[in-house]
C-alpha cells in the first residue's frame, strides 16, 4: 500500500530511515514530499537512491518569478508531482500562473511512466509543527477552493489532479469538481479532522459519498506520516480500513484505494 510522507533536507539518510520504516510496516511504496519549499533537490536524491520505493513530490510557489524554471529542474531530476498550496502562498487556483504550471505538466506527459501530476491542497491548511511550537499559521483559506480548478482540469484532461484530505473541509466542492472532471483524484490522508465542521458527519459517510461520486478508482490512500519517532502513522490506516469495512467495501475495491490507484498513476 502507498502512503504519503513529508521529509526535511538531508534526505539521503532520511530516505534510508523511511525505507526501514516502510519495510517494518509492509508498505511497498510511498510518495515523498519535502516539508519546506525549495527542497526538491533533497527529495530527488532520496528518490534516486530508492526509485522502487518512493515517488517524488515537490512544493511549488507559482508566484515566484522563477517558478516554471524551478519546476522544470525538479521534473528533470525525476520528480513526478507538483504540489500547490494556494492558502500558504496567496493565489487563486484559477490564476494564469497556475495555468502555466499545468501547461508544463501537460507538456511532460509521455505515457504512464513519466506522467506528471498536480497535487493541489484545498480547504483548511495547518502545519502540525507550527502548532506544536505555538507559531501562527497565516494561511488564507479563501484561496483553496477546489472549484477554481474546474476550467484548468477541463483544459488538461491528461494531467492527474490530486486533492488531499477529501478537500479538507470542502468535500462538497471537491466532489463537484471530481464529478465533472475524471482526471481529479481524492487523497484520503491525515486525520481528516475537518469532519468536525459538518455536524454529524463521520468518516464512514465521507467514504460512502466519495465512492458514490467518483468510484473506487479515484481514491488514493495516504497517512501524512511526517516525523520520527512516530514514523509511519499506522493509526490512520487502521481507521480508514475500519471505515471501509463498516460500509461493506469489497476487498478488490479496498486494494485499489490502498495501493492499486497509486500504482496505476505512477507506473
Amino acid at each position: 500500500m502507498p502512503s504519503r510522507i513529508a521529509v526535511h533536507p538531508a534526505a539521503e539518510a532520511r530516505g534510508a530511515k523511511w525505507v526501514g520504516e516502510l519495510d517494518q510496516h509492509g508498505v511497498q511504496r510511498a510518495s515523498l514530499i519535502a516539508s519546506l519549499p525549495g527542497d526538491a533537490d533533497a527529495v530527488a536524491l532520496a528518490v534516486a537512491h530508492h526509485p522502487d520505493r518512493f515517488v517524488g513530490f515537490f512544493m511549488l510557489d507559482p508566484t515566484r518569478q522563477d517558478a516554471i524554471d524551478y519546476a522544470k529542474r525538479a521534473l528533470d531530476e525525476g520528480l513526478r508531482t507538483i504540489c500547490l498550496f494556494p492558502a500558504m502562498h496567496g493565489y487563486y487556483l484559477h490564476d494564469q500562473r497556475v495555468s502555466d504550471v499545468f501547461d508544463l505538466a501537460a507538456s511532460r506527459r509521455g505515457g504512464t511512466v513519466d506522467r506528471v501530476a498536480v497535487f493541489a491542497h484545498c480547504g483548511v491548511l495547518s502545519v502540525g509543527i507550527r502548532k506544536k511550537l505555538g507559531l501562527p499559521s497565516p494561511f488564507d483559506i479563501r484561496y483553496g477552493n477546489p472549484i477554481d480548478l474546474h476550467g484548468i482540469a477541463l483544459k488538461h484532461p491528461g494531467v492527474p489532479i490530486i486533492i488531499p484530505h477529501f478537500g479538507a473541509g470542502m468535500l462538497r466542492e471537491a466532489l463537484m469538481l471530481a464529478d465533472c472532471c475524471p482526471n481529479v483524484y481524492l487523497d484520503t490522508s491525515s486525520s481528516n479532522s475537518w469532519i468536525k465542521y459538518t455536524p454529524g458527519l463521520t468518516l464512514e459517510q465521507v467514504f460512502k459519498t466519495a465512492l458514490d461520486v467518483v468510484g473506487p478508482d479515484r481514491l488514493i490512500f495516504g497517512t501524512d506520516s511526517s516525523f520520527f519517532p512516530r514514523g509511519w502513522n499506522g493509526e490512520i490506516h487502521q481507521k480508514q480500513k475500519s471505515a471501509l469495512d463498516a460500509i461493506g467495501v469489497s476487498a478488490d475495491h479496498q486494494d485499489r484505494i490502498f495501493s492499486g490507484n497509486f500504482a496505476r498513476l505512477f507506473g
